[in-house]
């Protein structure tokens, strides 16, 4: 169980007025003792009515947002819709992973026993920089070493996890991390290795501008940690298939 690790200030309501549905679900969460970061997943503290109610609340508040900004939304055609755009965008598309559970994914039994390297990829993933809300889109290489005891998933379930786990406001070390950490519960493989490569439009888009730079980290677990000649092995086939 994830535990709070920050707390921030509650907005009180004045007497009669209802509280608002991201209130509720912060004063659940609190209660259960879950933290509420950016990359963490929410959904079993959401109340499926209350995801509608959670929709007019970020669509009042962005609304707001472009109010601010000196924006005329009402005289402007193409911002007229903007604020509930954004919202729906927000809590069904590029951050569905933080508001909906994790997608069911069929596992099988390792019947042939199969300890071969497999990899899977590359998975275009998309995803956010929890510092500007900026997109980051890049790919993924997954590399497993099953042993007997390993379930196995099928191959679009790499897509769905990753597409799970990457759709929340995040840095990418931390988003590779976490897909790794699913995937080895889920798989429970003798070694796991994953590779992100990915553009940042936080520095592509503004601070520097530099649209060719771009960010590559991995994670290896198990015999791709313990093994260089099989950690070699994957490297050499991703470097080969990218070329």
């Amino acid at each position: 169980m994830q535990t709070t690790l920050e707390r921030t200030d509650e907005v009180v309501p004045n007497e009669g007025e209802p509280i608002p549905v991201s209130e509720r679900i912060r004063g659940r969460l609190r209660s259960a003792q879950h933290r509420f970061h950016a990359n963490d997943n929410i959904a079993r503290h959401i109340e499926a009515a209350e995801l509608p109610l959670l929709l007019e609340e970020v669509t009042l508040k962005m609304q707001g947002v472009l109010q601010s900004l000196v924006i005329d939304t009402e005289g402007d055609h193409n911002t007229r819709d903007t604020a509930r755009r954004v919202a729906k965008m927000y809590l069904t598309e590029v951050f569905r992973g933080r508001y909906h559970p994790q997608p069911d994914v069929t596992e099988f039994p390792n019947v042939e026993h199969l300890n071969e390297l497999m990899i899977v990829g590359p998975i275009t993933v998309r995803s956010a920089c929890s510092h500007h809300l900026c997109p980051i889109i890049g790919k993924v290489w997954i590399g497993v070493m099953p042993n007997e005891h390993s379930n196995l998933i099928g191959l679009s379930k790499y897509a769905r996890l990753c597409g799970w786990v990457m759709s929340r406001p995040q840095i990418q070390e931390e988003a590779v991390k976490r897909l790794a950490d699913l995937l080895q519960d889920r798989m429970q493989p003798d070694g796991l290795a994953l590779v992100m490569e990915a553009d940042h439009f936080c520095t592509q888009w503004r601070g520097v501008k530099d649209a060719n730079s771009k960010m590559i980290n991995s994670v290896m677990r198990g015999s791709f940690l313990k093994d260089s000649n099989l950690r070699r092995e994957f490297l050499a086939l991703l470097q080969r298939r990218s070329s």
